[in-house]
């Protein structure tokens, strides 16, 4: 199981703090390379929410320390509000209300380039290959589908949805050799 080999590589899993500057860098760098006419919010939040749980997933941290939380269309960052005001204050995003086959959509035009100097390539990478797939894979209606999971579904509209539950959310049952790991593992680290 790969929570094992992490675990057995004496990879930690870290809860960094919340970096509002690298956030707002990476809102803004989705919007400035994402196509208008298919990023809206919801896609948006999902992109966020893909790249920060996979880059925990593999590398133990996430790419931004945002928390989320549960929504109707899935998980949003918890200051994402925040980070669209600040971007629009700042002269580096345009955001429209507008109506995209009848139903409400959100669009962001950079006015600036995106400052990357906070992230590292391979953090870029992850981010791209995510948009890549969000924007041009789905619709706002079936990547939000998708993202009602195990985990979104336990949580309550308006609670955090915690990084680490992601770890649970990906393994199957629990068998007699994960156990056995376990207490060896315990009485290792016991002794």
């Amino acid at each position: 199981m790969a929570w094992r080999n992490r675990f057995a590589e004496g990879k930690e899993i870290i809860m960094q703090a919340f970096n509002p500057n690298k956030f707002d860098s990476l809102v803004h760098y989705v919007c400035a390379k994402g196509d208008t006419d298919k990023l809206g919010a919801i896609k948006l939040n999902k992109i966020l929410w893909f790249s920060d749980i996979i880059r925990y997933f593999v590398k133990g941290e996430s790419i931004t320390g945002a928390m989320y939380i549960k929504r109707e269309f899935g998980p949003v960052p918890r200051p994402m509000p925040g980070a669209l005001e600040r971007l629009k204050e700042q002269g580096r995003l345009s955001i429209t209300d507008t109506v995209h086959y009848g139903l409400p959509k959100r669009e962001f035009r950079p006015l600036l380039d995106p400052n990357l100097t906070d992230f590292a390539p391979d953090e870029i990478s992850l981010v791209d290959d995510v948009m890549d797939i969000i924007i041009n894979q789905h619709t706002a209606h079936s990547i939000s589908e998708l993202t009602h999971d195990k985990i979104w579904k336990l949580a309550e509209i308006g609670e955090e949805i915690p990084y680490y539950t992601v770890l649970s959310s990906s393994f199957g049952e629990i068998d007699e050799d994960d156990i056995a790991w376990a207490k060896e593992v315990i009485t290792r680290e016991a002794a």
